[in-house]
């Protein structure tokens, strides 16, 4: 069973100095920009659906950092999703609502607007605070600080974002809010047991450092770093099993069928010693490091309901060793009930999908 220590507190004390500093910045990628979106333009993807196109760093609100996490304390994002979606008008649920079973709601890309309006174009200053506390609130301190690292770099602001609602929110109901744009997809799935952590696949990347070994100035390199010291732990014959030359599609990350187990790449988390199954416990502890503590402990139960680390595989991709440099920047974690695939070249795209059962 993975046990993996602390996990109700998963902030890492980072401190991102140059957070203020940061310029948006074009980053080519054919992998997100076949359907980018110019984070300048103000014209929404005209079918959306068709294209399923695919899948202000800090407030720009006269409030402060201190008082923003004040204000999340107060409620949890759920009941924050519940104020924001009483708040809209007419003409903005009409826009930015829609019902459990719309597609939109199941879609996943590195890179798409789930809906046409930015955040600070369409919602009011009040809106604009609660969508940021739902922000809040669904993430830790760290990834908080990361996700706004990211956001201010790869797409100009927070508030060049886009949010739906799925559902209507309240006590008992089944519904999500969904933030999507550049590099990121998060959700907010109002605490529905459903055996589906984060509400459904996420995304997350960062554009930074593209193509430079060790990705310069990533607020997520750190998690290859922490990924390839289970590599360097591994034996001759290990390594042969975890290496691999090719790397599947990025956003392959459905949950497998049973009978297809058994072709999971990688080495298998039964082969490994304790020290080395310790070792990945810390890469796990490392990628959830940014959500909050609800959905990890979400992500950790269907963890042990698919068997615990020995059912995980690990695997290291040849494809993309940026600088040749054999600290594999493409890995992938993958078992049961969790996959996590991780590709940092040439910068990061990963894709999460955590689930104790498929559908």
């Amino acid at each position: 069973m993975l046990s993996i220590r602390g996990d109700t507190d998963m902030q890492l004390a980072f401190f991102l100095e140059d957070a203020f500093m940061s310029e948006p910045r074009t980053v080519r990628c054919p992998d997100c920009d076949s359907q980018a979106i110019d984070p300048t333009r103000r014209e929404f993807l005209k079918d959306v659906g068709t294209a399923a196109v695919a899948a202000s760093v800090w407030p720009v609100l006269a409030t402060s950092r201190a008082s923003i996490a004040a204000t999340a304390t107060k409620s949890s994002p759920e009941s924050a999703v519940k104020r924001l979606f009483d708040s809209l008008n007419t003409e903005q649920k009409a826009t930015v609502c829609f019902p459990w079973e719309n597609p939109l709601r199941t879609k996943l890309n590195a890179n798409w607007a789930i809906t046409k309006p930015a955040i600070a174009e369409f919602f009011s200053k009040e809106q604009q605070e609660t969508i940021r506390e739902i922000f809040r609130g669904v993430t830790s301190e760290d990834g908080y600080e990361r996700f706004m690292k990211q956001m201010k770099e790869d797409y100009g602001d927070f508030g060049k974002y886009h949010v739906a609602i799925f559902g209507e929110p309240g006590d008992g109901k089944q519904f999500e809010w969904v933030l999507t744009g550049r590099h990121l997809t998060l959700r907010c799935d109002g605490n529905f047991k459903d055996g589906t952590a984060f509400g459904g696949p996420i995304v997350y990347g960062h554009g930074t450092g593209d193509s430079k070994p060790g990705l310069p100035g990533n607020v997520f390199y750190y998690q290859t770093v922490k990924a390839n010291e289970v590599f360097k732990a591994l034996d001759g014959k290990q390594r042969e099993k975890a290496l691999v030359a090719r790397a599947p599609a990025e956003s392959a990350v459905e949950i497998r069928e049973a009978n297809a187990l058994a072709n999971i790449p990688g080495i298998s988390g039964s082969e490994l010693s304790s020290d080395q199954k310790a070792l990945v416990e810390g890469v796990m502890k490392e990628l959830l490091a940014p959500y909050r503590a609800d959905d990890v402990k979400e992500a950790l139960g269907c963890l042990t309901a698919g068997g615990g680390i020995d059912k995980i595989h690990m695997a290291f991709y040849q494809q993309g060793d940026i600088g040749d440099d054999e600290v594999w920047d493409i890995w992938r974690i993958e078992g049961p009930s969790f996959v996590w695939h991780f590709r940092g070249s040439p910068h990061v795209h990963a894709y999460i999908n955590i689930a104790s059962r498929k559908g």
